[in-house]
């Protein structure tokens, strides 16, 4: 038996099954559905996942979408305004009243995606937050809908958040 295995099966049950977490997927497509300009952030692996949703929104749903994910952009505003206020300066420039935030972070604790999300909410965006590890994190508390992965393991976590971007978007687009 593959390690692991029998853990990401159980934790996709239980997670996916869950009613709490369904409540959130529908409001994170009505959010979705709801929104043309759609904006993803997050961190390593998460920024990652951001890059390949904003895609994929772009394409499959026709919104108009952006990420933090060039690397040019990200060690400028990293330099310029310090790592915990690249994304928040970001979003100052690109993100208006009426649009969505979409904050991905394993641990809802990075400081710099919960500074980029406050400034969101300030500028009149609605957010969808994805974070993991517990369901009493910082991030897991500041959107529209909140899906919150509550497994310590960066791995499970962000695969439930890749898979919980799908499943909107195959309910938009299919």
């Amino acid at each position: 038996m593959i390690k692991h295995f029998d853990n990401y099966h159980k934790e996709f049950d239980n997670y996916f099954g869950s009613v709490s977490v369904q409540e959130e997927m529908e409001k994170s497509i009505e959010l979705v559905r709801s929104h043309e300009r759609i904006f993803f952030i997050g961190n390593g692996g998460s920024n990652s996942i951001c890059s390949h949703m904003m895609e994929d929104y772009m394409k499959m749903l026709g919104k108009k979408t952006a990420s933090f994910t060039d690397a040019a952009m990200i060690t400028c505003f990293a330099n310029d305004y310090g790592w915990e206020n690249a994304i928040t300066e970001w979003i100052k420039f690109q993100f208006s009243a009426g649009s969505l935030l979409v904050s991905i972070s394993s641990s809802g604790e990075s400081k710099n995606i919960l500074n980029a999300t406050r400034q969101a909410i300030e500028m009149n965006g609605k957010v969808i937050t994805l974070s993991g590890f517990s369901h009493d994190n910082s991030l897991g508390k500041l959107g529209n809908a909140n899906i919150i992965v509550p497994v310590k393991s960066y791995g499970i976590v962000e695969c439930f958040h890749q898979t919980a971007l799908h499943i909107i978007l195959d309910h938009l687009y299919l």
